[in-house]
């Protein structure tokens, strides 16, 4: 088989160590043991980072890239082609990649010349609309899917139609270690002499640790040599969000029941020889998990075959790996019962030994050697049944199927806008205008884009961003009052209110923000707050008269329902408001005018975008057509002779049976309109018409104007305020900068889909 595949390249990606966490184990086993079994064949490894900095990396990782960067993937693909990779074994799991649902790899994949074999570390049942879907187009772009338990074969044929012929069974590799006496390492951990139960793993509330620690009291009586090691780091991500709350909640649980000085917690990530060791000296393997969908669990394999009696509750992998006696299955969350399956070994000698020795005869199947050469074995099926074509590493990169180049987003003069209050209104250039002072129009619309950052991924920014988030988030819930249930809009730079009523408007796009967060916001306590205000703030909008207002309101009860799609009293202000819009529009629209007003004045796209939403989701048909009719004739209304983006002037706007629309000032709030309305007629349609019209609306920022002259200024990342009939408006206020910043945040959101239609 060697001879077979010598002088060949295997490109690796996924995690890869020392990132901690199980994925990058993995890889970094897999890709050590194929490179034993097979000498003369060169792999190397494509390494996913979480954050900027990079690991210290051995020298097989030829090539990083970021999660969330979408670019970064593309110019991984160009690495892979240019260095003509034989085979690129890539490590599947929705959550180590960016974009919805990981979508950010397909990006990589599309692009790559060469055949690709899938690690299936997550095979879901129940997927959601965005998982399904990356799942669909990672099977079709995959020439085998291996998964780790026949678990994962039924799903991959009964829930995506995936072919026999294109899936691999192959099990979790472990290393090869002999069948030893634990008391031989019991000492260097200072337990010679005691009976050791061992849980290990990145540490988190999914682990069940607390049932183990609540089944020690039972256990301890008969036992009082028992001691649980609990061995591992707290989980990277939990750490970042909650830092050692689960861990610190496990230690007093053990101190309450007594059993502090039969609990060892070892927190830290080992080596491969550590871990070995800690394996060796366990009477008794432990996995609580209580999470039934689970396919693959490493430290479970490892354990069984070292040769551990292992008790389990009944995941999914666990099911397989221990069925016939092979282990002791306890129900989820039933501490009682893993307590009687601990003593049940601990008092039958002859049981505990025996389970010992079946599971580790059926673990030299498993062991890295046997592995690695199933994976060759695969490896060169999929590359004899790739069909022979010449290279083509970029003749497909023509500018009909090239992803939009976005530029770079530079925050700059936001952060310049914004002080411990929250943005000011204006600029004079670039300079924040104090004498304007501040409001919640503006605030609403920085909270939102401070949102949508997080998700793109400025991890570079990201401790500011965050911090900018809390003062634009304070100053909303400084504006509301609970009185009322209504926001004030307009701040003095001295921090007096100037009226005690804001706008319509305002409130409504205050409630947008905050409707957003709700869904998209990693942040707890953002999330809180913003619930709290989203609750007495959004029935105003009910009594409100203006269409726009409406609109806003729609659109923040869509992002709401995200989240908490069962809200009957929302889902009540959504059909009312939706009717509010469909009234105007039945009165209004004719086969010459078809929209809901007599004038087309400002930030006429957001309700287009509105009735689409309630069209599609409700469902409700004539909305849906009300959305997409209007929106169509939006675009075309506003597409000079020449085919770029003209938005309607605030300089008279356009009244209905009173000439040509006024054709300046042009707003930078029209275009960001414009974008948003038509990337999510996109999303309903696929109609290339309007991801084409969103990808017109933000190149007007970029010079595809009627003067020729970007508003977009690179030095500073800002937006001047508008473009004049013989010039542009110099001054980088909070209103033209926020649409751009916006705009820039929903095409990065959507150059997936985008492309993904067009590659399709």
């Amino acid at each position: 088989m060697e001879s077979e595949f010598s002088g060949s390249q295997i490109a690796f990606i996924g995690d890869f160590s020392p990132r901690q966490c199980g994925i990058a184990t993995f890889t970094h086993n897999l890709c050590a043991a194929v490179t034993e079994a097979c000498p003369n064949t060169q792999c190397i490894v494509g390494a996913v980072n979480d954050h900027l900095r990079s690991y210290a990396y051995p020298p097989q990782v030829r090539f990083e890239f970021h999660e969330r960067d979408l670019d970064s993937y593309r110019r991984a693909a160009d690495f892979l082609n240019i260095n003509n990779i034989d085979v690129l074994c890539l490590q599947h799991e929705f959550g180590i990649y960016g974009g919805p649902a990981g979508s950010h790899i397909l990006a990589l994949l599309r692009d790559a010349q060469m055949p690709v074999i899938t690690t299936l570390h997550t095979v879901l049942q129940e997927p959601d609309d965005s998982q399904r879907k990356v799942m669909l187009e990672l099977t079709e772009r995959s020439q085998r899917l291996v998964v780790m338990a026949q678990k994962g074969v039924d799903i991959l044929r009964e829930v995506y139609n995936v072919p026999d012929e294109k899936i691999e069974l192959i099990p979790h590799g472990i290393p090869d270690i002999p069948f030893i006496d634990p008391n031989f390492y019991k000492d260097q951990f200072g337990v010679l002499g005691r009976t050791v139960l061992l849980t290990f793993g990145l540490l988190s509330p999914s682990k069940g640790i607390e049932y183990v620690i609540e089944a020690l009291p039972r256990i301890r009586e008969p036992h009082p040599e028992i001691v649980y090691i609990v061995l591992g780091a707290t989980h990277p991500n939990l750490l970042a969000s909650e830092g050692e709350n689960y861990r610190l909640q496990l230690e007093r649980r053990a101190e309450a029941l007594g059993v502090k000085e039969h609990v060892i917690f070892y927190n830290r990530y080992v080596n491969n020889k550590e871990l070995n060791e800690f394996i060796s000296a366990a009477d008794i393997y432990l996995t609580p998990y209580i999470n039934e969908a689970q396919i693959t669990s490493g430290t479970l394999a490892y354990c069984f075959g070292a040769g551990k009696a292992v008790v389990s509750t009944p995941y999914w992998h666990a099911q397989e790996l221990l069925a016939e006696d092979n282990g002791i299955l306890v129900p989820f969350r039933d501490s009682t019962a893993i307590s009687q399956a601990v003593l049940g070994l601990l008092d039958d000698e002859v049981k505990l030994q025996s389970m010992r020795k079946r599971a580790y005869m059926l673990g030299r199947e498993m062991t890295w050697p046997t592995v690695a050469q199933r994976y060759v074995e695969t490896f060169k099926q999929a590359r004899a049944n790739r069909i022979k074509e010449p290279r083509k590493a970029f003749a497909d990169l023509t500018l009909d199927r090239k992803p939009y180049q976005l530029p770079p987003l530079k925050l700059d003069q936001l952060f310049r806008m914004t002080d411990s209050t929250g943005i000011f209104q204006h600029g004079v250039y670039t300079v924040p205008n104090f004498h304007e002072g501040y409001c919640t129009d503006d605030n609403a619309r920085a909270f939102l884009l401070t949102v949508l950052l997080e998700e793109i991924g400025q991890n570079e920014q990201a401790k500011e961003i965050e911090h900018a988030a809390s003062s634009y988030l304070a100053f909303l819930c400084h504006a509301f009052q609970k009185d009322t249930g209504r926001f004030r809009n307009f701040m003095s730079f001295d921090r007096k209110w100037l009226e005690e009523v804001g706008s319509e408007d305002s409130h409504a796009r205050a409630v947008w923000a905050l409707g957003t967060a709700l869904w998209r916001s990693q942040n707890k306590g953002h999330r809180k707050l913003c619930n709290q205000l989203f609750d007495m703030a959004l029935p105003a909008i009910e009594n409100f008269t203006s269409p726009r207002a409406w609109a806003f309101g729609l659109i923040a009860i869509h992002e709401y329902f995200r989240r908490f799609e069962g809200d009957l009293e929302v889902s009540r202000i959504r059909e009312v408001l939706t009717e509010k819009l469909l009234v105007l529009w039945r009165r209004t629209h004719a086969p010459d005018w078809p929209w809901l007003e007599d004038i087309v004045c400002y930030d006429n796209m957001r309700i287009a975008h509105a009735l689409i939403l309630s069209g599609y989701w409700m469902p409700n048909e004539e909305a849906l057509d009300a959305g997409l009719s209007g929106l169509r004739w939006l675009i075309e209304l506003q597409t000079a002779p020449e085919g770029h983006f003209r938005p309607i002037g605030c300089n008279g706007f356009l009244h209905r049976g009173k000439g040509p629309a006024a054709q300046f000032d042009q707003q930078p709030l029209e275009a960001c309109a414009m974008i948003s309305a038509t990337l999510e007629a996109f999303r309903v349609t696929k109609d290339p018409f309007f991801s084409q019209a969103a990808q017109l609306a933000f190149e007007w920022f970029l010079g595809r104007n009627d003067l020729g002259l970007p508003l977009y200024d690179s030095a500073t990342g800002g937006c001047q305020d508008a473009l004049h009939q013989d010039r542009i408006n110099e001054n980088q206020g909070a209103e033209s900068c926020l649409s751009f910043y916006l705009g820039m945040a929903e095409m990065r959101l959507s150059q997936n889909l985008i492309q993904n239609h067009k590659s399709s």
